[in-house]
């Protein structure tokens, strides 16, 4: 008997800007309330206009929900210590009560770096570290003390308790073949953007993501592949080739074939007039639909 396919996964974008008329926290309750899985948020310190901190901001999205996960999408290593960063993970998992998704990258703006006075590395040293603060984390996460001497981060019998005393899911932002590689071998997700993995390229990434996992004896359905993309119900502006746009039938056909592409979840993120009022039409009209579409069998 062939076994049920997992349920469809369906996050929610909360915008990171600090304006007068938006309250993410506000966003964060009502994606609760129309049974969206989780929210998240993107990590960007430097410029881009006013903005939040990114862990902040979940911090306080977790306190006001119950039920929702709360995710990054995705922290920059080379901000935040890892061995820092594994203890504030499992006090918001504990204390949101299991509610965290850890989503991490290498980094990829150089004038953040240097704007915040961060050392910059060449990407194939930021990839080396991400595997490193990936093993950092876990190995505080399942047994202390944990010393790791690697090439570019370092940790010395370190203790960090209490442990997590569920699994704590890691999904990576990250694009190439060495960074698709570690991802089969090592992480629980991988939270894709449309314009960096887009559905000509996606088969490709998501079978190097396979190979990966192979070789480190591990099944590619044991790992959630979020495609994270624009979409809007709002007809009446127009526009770029990246948005998935157009009216409930139209999205959930086009969503619908990025299932067939080896997808298994969504981060939405709405662009358009009247975002509130799309979410809302979204969650009654599209993504009833295409969790009866991942549902079969």
């Amino acid at each position: 008997m062939t076994p049920a396919r997992a349920p469809l996964r369906v996050g929610l974008n909360v915008p990171i800007q600090v304006e007068s008329d938006r309250d993410p926290v506000a966003t964060a309750r009502n994606a609760e309330r129309l049974g969206f899985d989780f929210v998240s948020v993107n990590d960007h310190l430097h410029g881009m206009g006013p903005r939040y901190e990114s862990w902040t901001l979940m911090a306080w999205m977790a306190a006001a929900t119950s039920r929702l996960a709360v995710a990054s999408r995705v922290l920059a290593v080379p901000y935040r210590n890892p061995a820092v960063l594994a203890k504030m993970a499992e006090s918001f998992d504990r204390l949101s009560g299991g509610r965290l998704i850890l989503g991490l990258g290498a980094g990829a703006s150089e004038e953040e770096f240097r704007a915040f006075g961060i050392p910059g590395a060449p990407m194939r040293d930021r990839i080396t570290g991400l595997e490193e603060a990936i093993r950092i984390v876990r190995g505080l996460w399942t047994g202390t003390p944990f010393t790791l001497d690697g090439s570019q981060l370092r940790t010395d019998a370190a203790v960090a308790d209490p442990m997590p005393d569920h699994t704590i899911p890691i999904w990576l932002g990250t694009y190439g073949p060495r960074g698709l590689d570690l991802l089969g071998r090592l992480a629980d997700g991988w939270i894709a953007s449309f314009e960096l993995a887009p559905p000509e390229r996606a088969p490709e990434m998501l079978s190097r993501i396979r190979a990966g996992a192979e070789s480190a004896g591990r099944d590619l359905t044991a790992i959630t592949t979020v495609y994270n993309l624009e979409v809007s119900l709002d007809t009446a502006t127009h526009h770029g080739p990246s948005v998935v746009n157009g009216g409930p039938d139209a999205v959930i056909e086009r969503l619908s074939g990025f299932l067939d592409l080896g997808f298994n979840a969504f981060n939405l993120i709405v662009v358009g007039e009247r975002p509130d009022a799309q979410v809302e039409r979204l969650a009654a009209e599209v993504l009833p639909a295409l969790r009866r579409q991942r549902a079969r069998v």
